[in-house]
């Protein structure tokens, strides 16, 4: 083993992919230092997989960790681990929080959205198609951004007035660049947002899920949410399914514009959209490091080291996906010919994103709309000039500035 060594994450996500590659040369786990806090970061794909789905590893951060009261005070990803749902759950906590959200995202209620989500996506390639040719445009901005957020305002009742409010906070918790008092104000402006949006629903109540949890709010035989987990658990919902599809639409259109033969042998029927999807998520998934789970009890490594009870635990999904021993010597590239496309991007057991296949669904869809209605496109710059998101946890670009070229059939 070599000598271990902390490394300090970079806030900012300059250059992940060399931080990953450091962390994965530590062995199994790496000691790293995320805004001040230390945590081992589980970089070896079996390791992690073992640790996601063991009772010996907890995320109830107020239970299992003991530094949780001094570091929420002043810690910038405070919300991170402070949220009380299903999130931040562990054991017979995080299963009653979960079976009251899994409705929102069964098998038919998704199958029954196919369609608005496939009408959602022409409308806005209709747009792109409605400017003047030639013009740059930024494909996170008109594209890749609107999309999930129609999607998760339509699943969630958010009424349109408030969608653009929505935007601005979530962008700020995902943002590790902020201070802790720049983090603190914008989630008391994502709470504000959230009480809004439960007044709106209680007021006109709908067929969406935050009208559902609240009535689940007001259930009086135990099984309910209290006040607190209502709106954490609207935060999750609309987080998540909100800024990390946005990520996997962006970093699948710019490896297919810089990769024009891997794409003109999906178009060729060679391979699928769902095939591109896939690849995606194992070689940029959506979140780089989830922030934070817990050592309910000494945890023995492969490699003889201990990770002591009580100690934070970060998951490095980026890392374990690219790594060698999973994914071979290429596990670096972008290839929709891979026989395997295992991926830890919608984590793994108990804690599995519910919303995995409506991601699926949603850029799938909107990638074949896309390269079908614009044959031409190509990026504005080479793809090694994209600004990455200042984030360590959010894993997208700034913006994606393309040339579209003429639509099929002008």
């Amino acid at each position: 083993m070599p000598e271990q060594q902390l490394i300090v994450l970079d806030p900012t996500g300059f250059d992940r992919h060399a931080e990953h590659t450091a962390l994965r040369a530590q062995g199994p786990a790496a000691h790293v230092d995320i805004l001040g806090i230390h945590a081992w970061a589980i970089t070896d794909p079996a390791l992690l997989k073992e640790l996601l789905t063991s009772p010996a590893v907890s995320k109830d951060g107020r239970a299992h960790w003991p530094a949780f009261e001094e570091t929420v005070a002043t810690w910038p990803l405070a919300l991170w681990i402070a949220v009380e749902n299903m999130f931040t759950a562990y054991g017979a906590d995080h299963r009653r929080l979960r079976r009251l959200v899994a409705p929102a995202f069964s098998a038919r209620r998704v199958a029954a959205m196919k369609d608005d989500i496939a009408a959602m996506v022409t409308s806005l390639i209709d747009n792109l198609a409605g400017l003047p040719q030639g013009q740059e445009v930024d494909l996170r901005e008109h594209l890749a951004y609107p999309l999930p957020i129609g999607v998760i305002s339509h699943l969630m009742g958010v009424p349109e007035d408030q969608r653009d409010a929505f935007r601005s906070v979530v962008d700020g918790v995902f943002d590790t660049t902020l201070t802790p008092a720049e983090a603190q104000a914008n989630a008391e402006r994502l709470y504000e947002q959230l009480d809004q949006l439960i007044a709106t629903k209680r007021g006109a109540p709908g067929d969406d899920m935050t009208s559902l949890l609240i009535k689940a709010r007001d259930e009086e035989d135990g099984t309910g949410l209290a006040h607190q987990e209502l709106r954490d658990t609207l935060l999750l919902m609309v987080s998540a399914g909100y800024e990390t599809t946005v990520n996997v639409i962006d970093q699948a259109a710019v490896h297919l514009l810089a990769h024009p033969r891997q794409l003109d042998r999906i178009r060729a029927g060679d391979y699928t959209w769902e095939d591109v999807v896939e690849e995606i998520l194992r070689l940029e998934p959506a979140v780089a490091h989830l922030p934070l789970r817990y050592a309910v009890q000494d945890i023995p490594l492969p490699d003889g080291r201990t990770i002591p009870k009580g100690d934070a635990i970060l998951a490095s999904y980026a890392a374990a996906n690219r790594h060698p021993d999973w994914h071979g010597h290429t596990a670096d590239d972008f290839d929709v010919t891979r026989p395997s496309k295992d991926h830890l991007a919608f984590g793994h057991g108990a804690h599995f994103c519910l919303g995995a296949p409506l991601a699926r669904l949603e850029v799938a869809e909107v990638l074949r709309q896309l390269f079908t209605r614009f044959p031409h496109m190509q990026l504005a710059i080479p793809s090694t000039h994209l600004r990455p998101l200042r984030s360590l946890i959010s894993n997208g670009h700034q913006s994606i500035p393309v040339r579209l070229g003429s639509p099929a059939g002008s």
